[in-house]
């Protein structure tokens, strides 16, 4: 049995903008093998919040990023998707890189895998443009760290809060 099997559904979301990062289509394959529908969903949603928290970052920071940088990257990360995918998440990350949504809104709601992958493209794309490899994977370790501690209840070193009196 493979270590995918062992893994949660935010470890292998991680696992699979990692795979994108790289640009290793086995390690994208192998972090959304085996799926189930819920676990397809779980993934999902941990890549949208995801997605969320790195847009929010790069506003509150003012962080922009060049188009062309954006449309280099999603050609880049794209081709690892697989192959009934690539065409259509790189087009729809190099129309979202010029400011149109729609194609990425079309992708993304035709199916789930689809939207897994399309949303795991866009945060690979955007994060290896707002931070470079080295300072993504180090962005990706700290979400899994705190991703991992909301999905499993509070870390084991925390203390718990004490009620304030007025």
């Amino acid at each position: 049995m493979s270590d995918a099997a062992h893994k949660t559904p935010p470890d292998r979301a991680l696992d699979v903008v990692r795979g994108y990062m790289d640009h290793d289509g086995i390690a994208v394959e192998e972090a959304l093998a085996g799926l189930d529908a819920g676990s397809w969903m779980e993934v999902y949603a941990v890549l949208s919040g995801l997605l969320r928290s790195t847009v929010g970052i790069m506003e509150v920071t003012g962080r922009q990023w060049g188009v062309a940088q954006l449309v280099r990257h999603a050609d880049e990360v794209a081709a690892a998707a697989p192959p009934h995918y690539e065409f259509a998440v790189a087009e729809a990350t190099r129309a979202w890189a010029r400011g149109d949504e729609a194609a990425m809104r079309t992708l993304s709601g035709r199916d789930l895998p689809g939207a897994v992958h399309m949303t795991a493209v866009g945060v690979a794309v955007l994060g290896l443009s707002l931070w470079g490899r080295a300072g993504f994977h180090d962005v990706l370790k700290e979400f899994h760290e705190t991703v991992t501690a909301l999905t499993n209840g509070r870390p084991s070193d925390a203390r718990p809060l004490e009620p304030r009196h007025p």
